[in-house]
């Protein structure tokens, strides 16, 4: 279609993963695992929280929320990454490629109050359990959760508006897997100052924030902890920690890096590898960390189990 003297795009081309053709099978293997370990990971956690009437307290509703962002912001990119890689056709249409580039951003955004809230959540009941229930009341559960689920909608809604109202033309291949905001900034022939300006001041904002209260919650954990327990727990505990904190530094260390403190150094190629760190990577670790390691959720399932088996 020809205006202003200008071709305007009406469909992408995803250049997809920089793999060369004859390790295109391992890698759709690999990739095709990964997702599926999310995908029945997370669906577990969720179904067991729902079943498991011990479950419904403030820390498995916040890790149902999580389970629920991993497995969505994992398929919003996943499924199309595979198709891409078994098919000749990478083409995406303009309309898919927004719509892709929202959902990406509001549950990769939720992922990212829902940990600040995860945090939160632990830094009262270690340091202060005797006002646990007072604090973390259903009311205030449900606040976080939906306030989380808000902002995260109004902010990739921002970023979608911002990036609709930009041209593109001539070049409209993405040299990505799938349709992230930096790489269509790139392809675009009008003005992208505010675009970059809302991403570096919300974007930068909502990340150093939340990463800075993680930190200050998982400090104020472990000086609490040292103060008073044994060796047994404060070694329990930093392996704990040192799990949440390892993933959380791989999801937010990514991301900063990508969006925030972007260099010219880094190729295409290494930021498609850091994509799928956070993408693909931690919401198929966070079940493992955040859930499945805890007794709570294999009691839960052993419950679940043995009614399934009485119900027989």
């Amino acid at each position: 279609m020809i205006m202003n003297n200008q071709t305007v795009i009406s469909q992408f081309f995803l250049l997809g993963l920089p793999i060369p053709p004859e390790d295109q099978h391992l890698f759709y293997a690999l990739l095709l695992a990964m997702y599926l370990t999310t995908v029945l990971g997370n669906l577990l956690i969720i179904i067991l929280i729902h079943l498991d009437s011990y479950l419904h307290t403030p820390m498995y509703l916040f890790l149902s929320n999580l389970s629920f962002s991993d497995l969505c912001f994992s398929s919003v990119t996943m499924p199309k990454l595979l198709q891409n890689m078994q098919s000749q056709d990478t083409s995406i249409s303009y309309v898919a490629c927004l719509t892709q580039m929202y959902f990406f951003n509001v549950f990769g955004g939720l992922e990212i109050f829902l940990l600040v809230v995860l945090a939160y959540d632990r830094y009262v009941a270690i340091c202060l359990p005797l006002q646990y229930s007072s604090i973390m009341s259903p009311n205030l559960c449900v606040c976080l959760v939906v306030l989380s689920w808000v902002f995260t909608v109004f902010y990739a809604m921002l970023h979608t508006l911002l990036l609709a109202k930009l041209s593109f033309c001539k070049n409209n291949v993405i040299p990505h897997y799938f349709c992230d905001i930096s790489a269509l900034l790139k392809l675009a022939c009008s003005d992208i100052y505010i675009n970059e300006l809302m991403i570096l001041i919300l974007g930068g904002f909502l990340l150093v924030t939340s990463f800075l209260l993680i930190i200050v919650s998982y400090i104020q954990i472990v000086s609490s902890i040292l103060r008073i327990s044994s060796t047994r727990v404060i070694h329990k505990l930093f392996s704990t920690c040192g799990s949440h904190l390892s993933v959380v530094s791989l999801f937010y260390g990514t991301i900063i890096g990508l969006y925030l403190c972007p260099s010219a150094n880094i190729s295409t190629e290494k930021e498609t590898a850091m994509s799928l760190m956070y993408t693909v990577v931690t919401p198929m670790l966070n079940p493992f960390i955040y859930s499945l390691r805890n007794r709570d959720i294999k009691d839960a399932l052993i419950r679940v189990l043995c009614k399934k088996k009485i119900s027989f």
